[in-house]
């Protein structure tokens, strides 16, 4: 196994939390806002930082220790520091009454053409659509909190792009050997590393901002990618690559390896962007479900540092996780960001098995060559060939070096996915031992779902279900055969569904908000690669593409940041939680084919995958009606959830006094409702803010299952731009049967002759 780098599957990306033990440990102790302005001088950095060893030296004994122990001092936006501590100094910090938070750094994974015309985005034939409008995207500032960016890149053409906007402060880190050159296109590229190097996880891969893993590259090119014709991922999705807004300048802060991310680095770049004055934050990153590291958004990182963002009007948005279909396992759930489910699109890559005695079986794969198509080849299991000496159930798996050439010779091989070894190798192991080509067999877990890899030998991977009738032929004959259809891609299939791996709500610390927000494609994604590794992320795999085929909410983040900033160029006087409600309301919860979205399974999908629904852009220009939120509705927010007055303060540099009766959670303007547990009756507020024509709205819902819902008033009358109204909803239990308790979902629509305005309704109903 030496020299193999056995990580997770490269598109699949799932990320789970690392907790490093030792005596010492990296925190982060937050301390709020700095005091200083836009306006700030390295003077005021400094003055800043040395605040930070004076305030430690009085608990590590001297200025040099506490200077030793300090990884990062946070100068710009964000005011605190990461060090290395003893745990009885960190919990001694934490009495401090100038100390908001202090909370061991998290370990952060990755998460990981034709989207856009999905998205019925395409130009400039659709004269209406948002890129026609925002000019698409001019004079936005994206950037992605990732694995760093692969210059070279045709994405990042500056060809055609205005000059860079003259309120940015950032550059590009060209002084290294792998350094990265700016354009007008790529404005700004910086590395973050000491807190992984402090954490003794491994070796960076490169001092620099250059991405050698391909995640970072693949995501900010989603998100902004220019315009580049007869993109192709080893054949497959031929096309034209661009990102949501293909004319914003983008800026890459790596704050990722290929093994993991760091939480101090995380919000060392948090403050360097805003510094930086970016307008978008694009995370494809999390910890995992909501449950790990932290539960109360000041003690994580990505929540910390977009409750900064949101406090600039800075929009942030995050990936859900992939730790799906569980439910609760929602991750990035912070309210003030907008997190992201993932989604199929309507193409497919089938590759069909056809058995010895006629049937097809349907698989997926990208395999790179295929099989004659005049003859039948003989099918033997993993297990019935193992090599001499290995155990059978590596075999079943076709892990490396466990088959007998003398047995899979000339032979189609079935292996089946143990969710451990990488799909690529398992092919590669096939092909080593002399087989003409495999079928490989999704587990019980994943279920009915399939995945298409670039397979190095004739491959397809079908379903656990299709596997059990593959089975049952095999057992049927002495000498089963089969064949495994040449690559296709097929356009217009049925969609979108709701990816396999997409985490689900609800929310582990605050149910009464429904996550994730939306969904967005997210499955089978083009976009730029870097070059410096393969994309399967195999020593031995020398293939390199600069354009290639990725699934996860990794991706399905970047195409909501990209449509944040075309919406940031139509409208650049709403609000970041206006941008947000937007995407929200004009969400759709149907499929092509105008009938519910599906789940992976199959059966109809919930708010708790999806959310509000999936994203339609160009509707999300035009809402009619929007919930905005206001910074200070956030901090009352938390101040329901146990922070201070004086905590919160110190976060937006002004007086803010805590609602002296706390906020209802299920009342936060949110642009969805969720109930934590309705056992008779409550009631919900929310406001409506008009940003359309002046009309009248009318109310229209679809109670959950067993729950009564009234609306009062049930129309609602706005005579300009800007005008507020607000409106109840009385949700009533009439579920007696513990039997039939649970989450039940609805939806809420506003709606005149021009608009719909939408909320899904989740309830738990509690007997």
């Amino acid at each position: 196994m030496k020299g193999r780098r056995l990580t997770s599957l490269v598109w699949i990306l799932i990320f789970t939390i690392i907790q490093v033990s030792a005596a010492k440990k990296s925190y982060i102790v937050y301390l709020g806002s700095h005091q200083h302005g836009s306006d700030a001088t390295p003077e005021d950095y400094q003055r800043a930082k040395n605040s930070h060893y004076k305030f430690l030296e009085s608990y590590v004994g001297s200025e040099g220790k506490a200077r030793d122990a300090i990884i990062y001092s946070y100068t710009k936006k964000i005011n605190g520091f990461a060090a290395t501590l003893e745990e009885k100094d960190a919990e001694d910090i934490a009495k401090h009454p100038a100390v908001v938070s202090v909370f061991p750094e998290t370990i952060y994974k990755l998460q990981t053409t034709r989207s856009w015309s999905f998205l019925d985005m395409d130009v400039p034939e659709n004269r209406g659509s948002i890129p026609t409008q925002a000019n698409i995207g001019r004079n936005v500032i994206i950037a992605t909190l990732d694995t760093g960016v692969w210059p070279e890149s045709k994405s990042f053409s500056d060809e055609g792009m205005g000059p860079i906007p003259s309120k940015w402060r950032g550059f590009c880190d060209n002084s290294t050997k792998f350094g990265v050159p700016c354009n007008n296109k790529l404005i700004g590229a910086q590395f973050f590393n000491k807190g992984l190097l402090a954490s003794n996880l491994e070796e960076v891969d490169v001092n620099s901002a250059r991405d050698t893993e391909g995640h970072g590259t693949h995501t900010l090119s989603t998100a902004a990618g220019a315009f580049v014709p007869g993109a192709t991922s080893f054949g497959y999705a031929n096309g034209t690559a661009r990102g949501g807004a293909p004319g914003a300048h983008v800026a890459a802060y790596k704050v990722c390896q290929s093994r993991g991310c760091s939480g101090v680095d995380i919000l060392a770049g948090f403050d360097t962007a805003l510094h930086d004055n970016v307008d978008i934050i694009s995370v494809s990153l999390s910890a995992g479900p909501a449950y790990f590291g932290g539960t109360n958004f000041l003690d994580n990182e990505i929540a910390l540092g977009s409750l900064h963002a949101a406090a600039m009007g800075i929009t942030v948005v995050c990936s859900a996780g992939n730790d799906g279909p569980d439910t609760m396992t929602v991750g990035n759930v912070a309210p003030w960001v907008i997190t992201v489910g993932a989604s199929t699109i309507d193409r497919d890559f089938p590759s069909y098995v056809k058995l010895g005695n006629e049937k097809l079986i349907k698989g997926a794969s990208q395999a790179m060559t295929s099989l004659p198509q005049n003859q039948m080849y003989t099918v033997i299991n993993g297990s019935d060939a193992a090599a001499p000496g290995v155990y059978t159930y590596l075999a079943a798996s076709c892990n490396t070096s466990s088959l007998d050439p003398e047995k899979v010779k000339g032979k189609i091989v079935v292996c089946i996915d143990n969710m451990e070894m990488p799909r690529i190798l398992m092919g590669m192991t096939v092909k080593d031992a002399g087989g003409a080509g495999m079928i490989l067999i999704n587990n019980a877990y994943w279920g009915d779902s399939t995945v298409s890899d670039p397979h190095v030998l004739p491959a397809t991977m079908i379903s656990y279900r299709d596997g059990a009738t593959l089975y049952s032929y095999m057992k049927s004959t002495k000498n089963p055969l089969a064949n495994i259809s040449p690559k296709t891609t097929k356009i217009g299939v049925q969609a979108p569904s709701m990816a396999y791996f997409s985490s689900r709500g609800p929310s582990y610390p605050t149910p009464e908000i429904l996550k994730p927000d939306v969904t967005a494609p997210g499955v089978d994604i083009l976009a730029a690669f870097t070059e410096f590794i393969s994309p399967t992320g195999i020593v031995e795999d020398e293939r390199r593409t600069p354009f290639y085929l990725l699934s996860g909410t990794s991706m399905s983040c970047p195409h909501v940041s990209g449509l944040v900033g075309q919406l940031k160029s139509v409208h650049p006087d709403w609000s970041f939680s206006a941008i947000k409600s937007a995407l929200m309301t004009t969400a759709t919860i149907k499929d092509n084919r105008y009938i519910p979205m599906r789940d992976h399974s199959g059966a109809e999908a919930t708010p708790l995958a999806y959310g509000n629904g999936h994203i339609r852009p160009n509707r999300a220009a035009h809402p009619g009606l929007v919930y905005d939120n206001t910074i200070e509705n956030y901090l009352s927010f938390l101040c329901t959830l146990g922070y201070t007055s004086a905590n919160l303060s110190g976060l937006i540099n002004k007086a803010f006094v805590c609602p002296s009766e706390p906020m209802k959670l299920e009342n936060l303007n949110y642009p969805s409702i969720s109930v934590r547990a309705l056992n008779k009756s409550t009631v919900v507020t929310r406001t409506l803010k008009n940003v359309g024509p002046p009309g009248t709205y009318k109310v229209r819902v679809k109670a959950p299952s067993g729950v009564a819902v009234l609306v009062r008033p049930p129309s609602l009358s706005f005579s300009k731009v800007g005008d507020e109204r607000s409106f109840t909803v009385a949700l009533t239990s009439q579920i007696k049967n513990e039997n039939e308790s649970g989450f039940k979902f609805g939806r809420l629509v506003w709606t005149n002759e021009i608009h719909q305005v939408s909320s899904s309704i989740a309830v738990n109903v509690v007997a």
